[in-house]
This record gives structure tokens, sequence and C-alpha cells, in this order.
């Protein structure tokens, strides 16, 4: 059995897209995920499976879609990954609740930062299916950065990223 730690994009944010947890946490259970647990309100489900992370990331997927009315995607890595992506932080020296990983469904194209629009201050690199932003002292509600590399994923700050890497070992 493998933990994984899938993360929804979109869900729960701005007053959009609600889901209670302890719905996410029962379809895990009907999927037949093991020991499903959620943290925090922002779409973080814990769990143990013996499927792959496509397989994986394809049921959730297919679950949610029709309780949410649309697609909501799903990036899903493993408890060894999610405790790398807290190491490999690049801007350990920022407060964790400033720098975010988000989290993609494949790596970041080498010229992803290259792309980026709006960039005022804010400090950013890859990681091997992330990418992390330190927002430097920019308001993190106020940035006007895009990445086009990061639409398709999923964005937690790098204290919630600790903190999933942490329950994850130890269900491990």
């Amino acid at each position: 059995m493998t933990v994984y730690v899938a993360l929804l994009r979109a869900v729960n944010v701005g007053g959009t897209a609600k889901l209670p947890m302890a719905e996410l946490k029962q379809f895990a259970e009907e999927l037949g995920f093991d020991s499903p647990r959620t943290y925090i309100a922002s779409g973080n489900l814990l769990f143990s499976s013996g499927l792959s992370e496509a397989q994986v990331r394809e049921k959730l997927e297919a679950r949610l879609a029709p309780h949410m009315g649309r697609h909501v995607p799903v990036m899903v890595r493993t408890a060894a990954e999610m405790a790398a992506v807290a190491k490999a932080n690049p801007f350990k020296d920022a407060p964790g609740n400033r720098v975010l990983a988000t989290f993609l469904p494949g790596s970041p194209p080498a010229d992803a930062l290259d792309q980026a629009r709006g960039v005022d201050g804010e400090r950013m690199a890859l990681g091997k299916r992330e990418i992390y932003v330190d927002y430097c002292g920019a308001l993190l509600g106020r940035s006007k950065l895009k990445t086009p590399a990061a639409v398709a994923g999923t964005a937690r700050n790098m204290n919630t990223v600790a903190k999933l890497a942490e329950l994850a070992q130890e269900a491990a």
C-alpha cells in the first residue's frame, strides 16, 4: 500500500466550489481508499491505496465531477514526494505562509519562469513537478503574477506542504 496526498484544485477557495471535507473523506472511503483523512478545508486528502498514482487521480476526478458539476483536477503525490517537495523548498529563508508550491500534473516546461508575467519582486524556482514562488513582501492576494505553466496546477503554502508531508510520513 502506498500513502498518497491528493490535492484538489479550486475547491473551497473564495466561496466557490464548496466541498465539505467530510464528503471528500466519504468519497475516498467509497472508492476503497484506506484510512482517508483530510487536512484543513482546502481540498487536501491523505489515504493509502494499492492503486497507481494515475488510477487514484482518475478515480477521484471521476467521483468528484458529478458531485461538483464540473471537472476538478487532482494532483497526487506519495508521502515521499511530499517530503521531497518540502525539503526542496528553495526559499527556506522566507516565511512558509508566503512561499507557495504549485503542484503540477507533470514536469514544468524549462521556460516556465521565462513565460511568467506581472513579476514584481517575486522569486520563482522550478521543482520536479512543482513551481515555487516566494512572494517577498508583496501581499499574496495583491500579486499580479501570472505563470501560464501553473494554470493546470494547484498551490499550497509551504506550511501546509510541511504539515501534509508530516501527516503522510506518520501514515506510512
